[in-house]
């Protein structure tokens, strides 16, 4: 018989509680060191935790929607003796995982470097960055802005949010032009010129990036491109982004605001070019004729969309029971019918091996759905993305980042060295370029001597896929989590006579949760045609406190589709009249 080894939950920084969402192994399985046990979801990411020890699972002492902490026993496997501290050598068929983050390592050598001195340093010109900078330029602060891609708007504008929807946009018209068959109107099957749709992408790109440029000049904002490394807590070394050269950035208060990038995974042979990322997929190079999306989140399904309407035959491989986990099922039901004619969605699946071979991507599946091999022209890898907290010479201050690159803050953005200050994807919380902006706002009046902290009540997420998921407040998961006492109202789009007009009705719900005490609003969520811009209304409410009543005795106007959030609120407290209403009085 052979050793029994625990293994526990590595330590998870300031985590707690954390939702375990999947367990990957069962007992009598033969797991290999380093592979995956088990799947944990916090706000910040997904991340897998691996055996440390190859053998035989002899015990299994977790279950899913179990609440971890670190040190919690996951495990007991039975090891060889002598294979205990041996590591697994077949990287092809490992599970997958995320590679652990590593210290960059960062010079401070400041040899032939130019030297600028100003009283704020932002790092990173993302949506966040840029807003933060400009912000303190309009507040009378002298600015600079590091930046290291050649303009300005970091990863969402050069290429993430805004070239995407750019794509979607050529997408949803293609989609638009053949639904429209079945009501007399017929398109000829259209002809597709990829240079010319890589070229309408990157002109919205540039006209945006352009237009950053001249804010910046108009402001006075000093933009220096390249990589900024700290040396100390008041100064960082520039590596020029075209050139050679070096500049010195001495500060009186700094903003970090430097993002996070793909995920990458250890046995995903990312070296082929035919292995995406979200900037690989951006590029529009060609349209493969079958391709694997990893991932069944919001970057994965976007990309899928676009790519499937250019004519790529899909599938997605997805961990758990559903896409966008996180999100209340009933959401997420309404979009999944909608897409079963147009992605192969495999469930409760895995990606177990990649294997490049020259007529395509190999690819092994295991898990409860998982098809036989297949072979793919393209991968695209939407795993996630991790912070760049352990990449730019942070250990030469007292800043804390976690071992998976997050900053600590406050509700001022304040690090722990308290003129230096950090927003966006590198502090954690949703990953989202609106959330990014408003924590810019707040550090640069902080710095500016305002009291000002970042407490929203409310940050919208939107899915930009066919049809659209928006979301704000608290989730139905969450606010039975949380112990509320809460009631949903939910309006069918089929009830709508706009949504019927418009022949989005039958992929279309309006959803408001309420605490059922003080009918207050405390979150919502719409599927369906545009549900991104009708979410407005719901930000906005929750921002105020409103309740039923409130929203209920707006007058909407009709027939539109944001009047099923007004309806939503009559469902709620009894006034609803273009539905069967649960709550009339009963006749004697």
């Amino acid at each position: 018989m052979g050793k029994i080894v625990d293994i526990v939950i590595p330590d998870l920084g300031a985590d707690k509680d954390v939702d375990l969402i999947d367990v990957m192994v069962a007992v009598g399985d033969t797991v290999e060191e380093e592979d995956g046990l088990i799947t944990l979801e916090t706000e910040k990411a997904s991340m897998d935790v691996p055996t440390t020890h190859g053998g035989v699972i002899k015990e299994i002492l977790v279950k899913v929607g179990d609440k971890v902490n670190s040190g919690d026993l996951i495990a007991r496997v039975e090891v060889e003796e002598e294979a205990a501290t041996t590591a697994a050598t077949a990287p092809a068929t490992e599970t997958p995982k995320a590679e652990p983050v590593k210290q960059a390592p960062t010079s401070t050598d400041t040899s032939g470097a130019g030297e600028v001195k100003g009283q704020v340093l932002v790092i990173g010109a993302g949506p966040g960055g840029y807003s933060a900078a400009f912000r303190c330029a309009d507040l009378g602060l002298d600015t600079v802005l590091v930046e290291r891609h050649d303009t300005l708007g970091g990863v969402c504008l050069n290429v993430g949010c805004i070239p995407s929807k750019a794509l979607l946009h050529v997408a949803k018209v293609i989609e638009e032009a053949e639904h429209i068959n079945h009501a007399g109107i017929k398109f000829a099957k259209p002809e597709i010129d990829l240079p010319g749709v890589a070229a309408y992408k990157s002109g919205v790109v540039k006209r945006l990036t352009d237009g950053l440029a001249g804010m910046a000049k108009m402001r006075n904002v000093k933009v220096i491109q390249g990589t900024a490394s700290f040396i100390d807590e008041n100064s960082v070394i520039v590596n020029h982004t075209k050139d050679d050269g070096k500049t010195v950035v001495k500060f009186d208060n700094c903003i970090i605001a430097a993002g996070s990038q793909s995920s990458k995974m250890s046995f995903i042979p990312h070296e082929d070019p035919r292995i995406w990322d979200s900037t690989n997929a951006l590029e529009v190079k060609e349209v493969p004729k079958k391709m694997l999306i990893m991932g069944g989140g919001i970057i994965g399904l976007e990309m899928g969309t676009v790519y499937q309407k250019l004519g790529s035959e899909v599938d997605v491989v997805i961990r758990g029971p559903q896409v966008m986990t996180g999100t209340d099922k009933d959401i997420v039901k309404v979009y999944t019918k909608a897409n079963e004619k147009r992605f192969n969605f495999m469930f409760k699946t895995q990606t177990q091996a990649i294997i490049p071979k020259e007529d395509g991507i190999y690819v092994e599946f295991k898990g409860d759905n998982a098809p036989e091999p297949k072979t793919y022209d393209a991968v695209l890898v939407a795993m996630g993305r991790t912070p760049n907290g352990l990449k730019i010479g942070l250990e030469n201050t007292g800043i804390e980042v976690d071992d998976k690159g997050f900053i600590s803050v406050d509700n001022q953005m304040r690090t722990k060295v308290p003129h230096i200050f950090a927003i966006g994807d590198i502090i954690g919380g949703p990953m989202l370029a609106h959330k990014a902006v408003h924590e810019g706002h707040v550090a640069a009046e902080v710095i500016a001597g305002h009291k000002v902290f970042f407490e929203p009540k409310q940050i919208p997420g939107i899915a930009y896929t066919f049809p659209e998921i928006a979301t704000a407040g608290m989730s139905e998961i969450e606010a039975k989590e949380a112990g509320i006492n809460y009631e949903v109202s939910s309006f069918p789009w089929s009830a709508s006579g706009r949504a019927l007009a418009a022949d989005v009705a039958d992929a279309g719900m309006t959803k408001l949760i309420f605490d059922k005490d003080t009918h207050q609003l405390i979150g919502g969520a719409i599927v369906g045609d545009n549900a991104g811009e009708l979410l407005g209304e719901i930000s906005l409410a929750l921002e105020m406190d409103c309740d039923a009543e409130d929203i209920g005795l707006t007058i909407h106007a009709h027939p539109t589709l944001h009047e099923s959030v007004g309806m939503c609120a009559e469902i709620f407290h009894g006034s609803i009249t273009d539905l069967p209403n649960a709550k009339a009085v009963k006749k004697k």
